[in-house]
């Protein structure tokens, strides 16, 4: 280990400053994915890695490498990273942390003289909040090793229902290459990966520890357009036999489908079980039984049996509830991802470099999905490291304590040092 190389923290609490001032939206920021708000990001972050005298290239879907050269450049480089766009009116903070972690850690090698055996490059990958954005997951970390399918390039934004080719074309970069594979971190130029986030839930600042090593990354099964039909009628002259309510039959489902969960909490299972939506349609009316409902479900679990346990139970409900209630349900076609495991011996290394700098830390799973995602599934080995957060993510009050992120990123830097080769 070497002590003596320290994160430049001043630098990412200016850069954390500039982000803000230059993507405000209200009380919070937005960083719209392949738009404005992402742009700006992109553009204070690029400045600043050029200030810092780093090599910087974007590849052909806009994602930013800024890279401090090592001694042997055939080597496998280590990256760093994470994204840089939000959730509208969002936290300053998820995802921004790790990037500003990652140059905070070059600045830190370059003030002290020294380096890298290897390459060291900070990713900034376009389009991780693909729930805000684009209905297709991790775009820009997967189109950054050549591995995003070409049918996610038809995905369309949800604000603009402009497809992901047009906005990537729009901002100056080139689908069609990113359709062949084309890529600048070929998953087997890439030694490892990190990324430091803010944990997003209450978890590290509820036990007064501050960072996080993370053990696995949750899978999903997401249902995204699911409906209830069942019968417009008159509020006052339909007795209830003959109604076919769908909003109470949505109701008893996700009722039902919450205690099914909290049964097999208590067995063991750990996931979680989310009703994102319930609503009623633009029908609906103050004297009408609800004839169609809408929602969307969102399940995620480090462990894929889990997710089928509570999916099982879910087409179970279905059939129950739409035959004594006279409704039908339409769940559509669901999507998810596979869980992603952290590679054991990334969890060692930041184990190790946590004990020698005296920072108190614990393994933890993931609750969220993040860019490491597609760097495990590329088979590079991959890890992340969780900053205590205060008011959780995804909302203007998002926190992060300055001394929780100087201790994780300092975290980081003596990982880097020690993977790069420096000192061997």
């Amino acid at each position: 280990m070497r002590p003596n190389v320290t994160p430049d923290t001043d630098l990412a609490r200016r850069l954390f400053a500039a982000l803000r001032a230059a993507t405000a939206d209200g009380e919070g920021v937005t960083r719209d994915a392949y738009g404005a708000g992402e742009r700006a990001a992109h553009a204070i972050v690029r400045s600043a890695a050029l200030t810092l005298g780093l090599e910087t290239a974007t590849d052909a879907a806009g994602n930013l490498l800024m890279t401090l050269p090592g001694e042997d450049r055939a080597a496998p480089v280590l990256v760093i990273g994470s994204h840089l766009d939000s959730v509208r009116n969002g936290g300053n903070f998820d995802g921004a942390a790790g990037v500003l972690a990652g140059l905070a850690t070059l600045a830190g090698m370059r003030a002290a003289g020294l380096r890298p055996g290897r390459d060291v490059t900070v990713l900034a990958a376009r389009a991780e909040e693909s729930g805000a954005w684009f209905p297709t997951g991790f775009p820009g970390s997967r189109a950054a090793l050549g591995r995003l399918s070409p049918a996610a390039l038809a995905a369309r934004r949800l604000d603009t229902g402009r497809t992901l080719a047009a906005h990537m074309a729009e901002e100056g970069f080139d689908p069609e290459a990113v359709r062949t594979g084309a890529c600048l971190l070929p998953p087997a130029r890439v030694g490892a990966y990190l990324e430091l986030h803010i944990e997003q839930g209450p978890v590290l600042d509820a036990a007064g520890i501050p960072v996080g090593i993370v053990t696995a990354i949750p899978g999903s099964r997401r249902l995204r357009d699911a409906r209830v039909t069942g019968e417009y009628n008159h509020s006052g002259a339909t007795p209830r036999r003959f109604r076919r309510d769908a909003a109470i039959a949505l109701a008893e489902l996700a009722f039902r489908l919450d205690e099914a969960w909290a049964e097999m909490e208590a067995t063991g299972h750990a996931l979680v079980c989310t009703f994102c939506v319930l609503a009623t349609t633009a029908d609906a009316g103050f004297t009408k039984i609800p004839g169609e409902a809408r929602f969307q479900l969102d399940v995620r679990s480090v462990t894929t049996a889990s997710i089928d346990r509570l999916y099982a139970t879910l087409d179970r409900l279905v059939a129950e509830i739409a035959a004594r209630r006279g409704v039908r349900f339409d769940l559509g076609t669901p999507i998810g991802s596979a869980p992603a495991p952290m590679d054991g011996g990334v969890q060692a290394a930041l184990a190790r470099a946590a004990d020698a700098l005296g920072v108190k830390w614990r393994t933890m799973p993931s609750g969220g999905g993040h860019d490491a995602v597609s760097f495990a599934e590329a088979g590079v080995p991959s890890g992340m490291l969780f900053v205590r957060n205060q008011n959780g993510s995804h909302n203007p009050q998002e926190a992060m304590r300055d001394e929780d992120f100087a201790a994780a990123a300092t975290v980081v830097t003596q990982w880097a040092v020690a993977q790069s080769g420096i000192g061997d």
